[in-house]
């Protein structure tokens, strides 16, 4: 008996030891224009991915005629060689404000437009994600919006999850989809003396141990993109994405006066916009300790293990800035 015992706690060890498989790893594809670099191509080899979330389309609305528009949609110049696809659509929180709003209607224009991308290039898809910042104004909207979409898609449905939509999800509700993907980034303001509007460990605390009560299945969507931000006489003038310090460093008409602050030295365009002399730009990203830190830190208190680790976004100006191993390491931490 006593033997019969042992077998049973050692075998019971060993199931304990052996613990859950770690997340797979996938991107976002946030261009236009799909067309997969080299270094691209690589890094999904790499990394063993085999999906793929594709922003399809942008959902505005008109401000004179007040009609949903589609916004600048995918164009394929080469068909993704990946087993899934996933379509993603942003819908600017707007839409669903409008009195206007037509939930049915837009589900079924938005089911078709998907389609019809995927006809004309031969693809398909089991999963579309829906992307949208809701609100408490626009939660019912939404909501239903989810419900119409859902029932005439046929599809798995995920949607974008921010931290305050955790939090108060007894205030904002939960989205009646298959999977959620929390937005682990843009947490913090984009302002002149703010830390780092991308990611914030001090500003993500305030949010994060509440999600282990949400109920809904969570994967995590981590940043490894960079921006600059263009600061003139003293206030925020514009965005200049995919910046980082080291494109700085290269270029004689910038000078580093902080760690991550760079003034303009000499009046000049670059990329089409116009830096006078005296102008700042402030780089924000993400270092491969912070997504090692994220990793730690959401571990220790998801309801649950994720079952993706999504990187937004694939593009060889963000990968370049990493270690090729930080996609596996930062999938380990969880």
């Amino acid at each position: 008996m006593k033997k019969v015992l042992s077998f049973i706690i050692l075998g019971l060890f060993l199931v304990a030891c052996q613990g859950k498989d770690e997340p797979v790893i996938a991107f976002y594809y946030w261009k236009t224009n799909f067309s997969l670099s080299a270094f691209e191509k690589e890094t999904l080899k790499e990394n063993t991915v085999d999906k793929l979330y594709i922003r399809y389309f942008d959902l505005d609305l008109h401000s004179k005629t007040k009609e949903v528009f589609p916004v600048s949609p995918i164009h394929f110049s080469e068909i993704p060689n990946i087993k899934n696809i996933v379509p993603v659509v942003y819908i600017q929180n707007k839409v669903m404000l409008d009195q206007g709003f037509n939930s049915a209607q837009l589900a079924q224009k938005t089911v078709d437009f998907i389609a019809l991308i995927n006809s004309k290039n031969k693809l398909s898809c089991q999963e579309i994600q829906i992307d949208c910042d809701w609100s408490l104004n626009s939660k019912r909207n939404y909501l239903q919006f989810i419900e119409d979409f859902k029932r005439i898609s046929h599809k798995k449905i995920s949607a974008t999850i921010r931290l305050h939509q955790v939090k108060y999800f007894e205030k904002t509700k939960i989205p009646n989809v298959d999977t959620g993907v929390l937005m682990y980034y843009n947490m913090g303001t984009i302002a002149v003396k703010s830390l780092n509007s991308i990611y914030d460990q001090g500003i993500a605390s305030r949010y994060i141990k509440s999600l282990k009560k949400y109920p809904l299945a969570l994967n995590i969507a981590l940043p490894i993109y960079s921006w600059g931000i263009h600061i003139s006489k003293g206030k925020v003038i514009g965005l200049r994405p995919k910046l980082t310090g080291s494109d700085l460093e290269k270029s004689a008409e910038f000078t580093r006066v902080d760690e991550n602050k760079y003034e303009v030295k000499r009046a000049h365009y670059r990329k089409g916009i116009f830096y006078k002399v005296g102008d700042y730009i402030k780089i924000e990203g993400v270092s491969a300790a912070d997504l090692r830190e994220m990793a730690g830190d959401l571990k220790g208190n998801l309801a649950q293990s994720p079952i993706e680790i999504i990187f937004y976004d694939l593009d060889s100006l963000n990968i370049k800035n990493y270690d090729k191993t930080i996609f596996k390491q930062t999938a380990a931490g969880f």
